[in-house]
């Protein structure tokens, strides 16, 4: 796709060189955390969607800003456009991952859980399930779903006609939603669920974990050949609360958790002698916790620290 082939619209007279500048890095600065959100929808990757705005950047400063009607659009389609190209390399690197694969977590300040839209949109279960689409499935899904783009300029984006973009949404949807969470707990209804794990993980409680883990709970863990992992995913609560208890709850060693934030989610850091191994997501319907992402690959645990803003608009 030639980003220099791209439709320009409106008729504003051109900026002096000083004045574009500052009229290109405003408008981007408006718009990087709805970028970064973009990207990182599309790429489960922090580090990569890192890089996308770097290119989105540069592109963008080539731009005639004069011919830009609509700054969020244009700015939102470069994006697309780059992830799509790092979405197609990642593969081949997913490809040759030592065990099962997360999404990279973020930490994400509160208020992020009680966007309810926002939350799904970035958890790691849906995360998760986008993995199983196609690059341009999963571009048009995003678009389409989480920051509801036009199906035309999802079209410009994706290289598409309209037409076939709204067979695509339609594809990917059913997909999503054929392994998609059944329903959506609220955030106190989480947190609950996490706490009782919480408490049987720190007293290695195997009872307490078959209490409060649903029978067809699935255990996906991420160690990136650094960390033990299961090489693949765990089903059935007795198999996951034993997998849990022999390999975090050694005796000799001091396990903590920690609630916190992750991807708009509630989720547990936890921590063993003191230093963080790794952070648990959760999935949870009911009363019960169906799903545990364990991303213990150091790597991946960059950014946990700060909270990282996210956005759909």
């Amino acid at each position: 796709m030639n980003e220099r082939s791209e439709p320009t619209t409106g008729a504003a007279e051109p900026l002096a060189g000083g004045d574009r500048v500052d009229s290109a890095t405003e408008a981007f600065v408006a718009h990087r955390n709805l970028l970064f959100t973009v990207a990182y929808e599309m790429l489960g990757s922090a580090a990569d969607a890192e890089d996308v705005l770097q290119e989105t950047w540069l592109r963008w400063m080539k731009v005639d800003m004069g011919q830009v009607r609509d700054q969020r659009a244009y700015l939102v389609r470069i994006t697309t456009r780059r992830s799509l190209d790092r979405l197609r390399t990642m593969r081949r690197r997913k490809e040759a991952y030592i065990g099962s694969w997360l999404p990279e977590p973020l930490l994400t300040a509160p208020d992020v859980a009680e966007d309810v839209e926002l939350a799904e949109s970035v958890s790691m279960a849906l995360m998760l399930v986008l993995e199983m689409l196609s690059p341009t499935e999963r571009a048009v899904f995003v678009l389409r779903e989480a920051f509801t783009v036009s199906y035309d300029e999802i079209a410009s984006a994706v290289g598409k006609s309209p037409a076939a973009v709204r067979q695509i949404a339609h594809r990917a949807r059913r997909h999503v939603d054929a392994r998609r969470p059944r329903e959506v707990v609220s955030p106190s209804q989480a947190r609950a669920a996490l706490e009782s794990f919480q408490r049987a993980l720190e007293a290695r409680d195997l009872q307490g974990l078959l209490d409060v883990l649903a029978p067809e709970i699935v255990l996906v863990s991420d160690g990136g050949g650094v960390k033990r992992a299961a090489p693949r995913p765990i089903t059935g609560a007795d198999k996951v609360a034993r997998f849990i208890v022999a390999g975090l709850g050694k005796a000799e060693v001091a396990l903590t958790g920690e609630s916190t934030v992750v991807n708009g989610n509630p989720a547990l850091l936890v921590r063993v002698d003191g230093e963080i191994d790794g952070v648990i997501a959760i999935d949870v319907e009911g009363a019960r916790i169906t799903g545990l992402y364990y991303v213990r690959n150091p790597a991946k645990l960059t950014r946990i620290a700060a909270e990282n803003p996210l956005t759909l608009r």
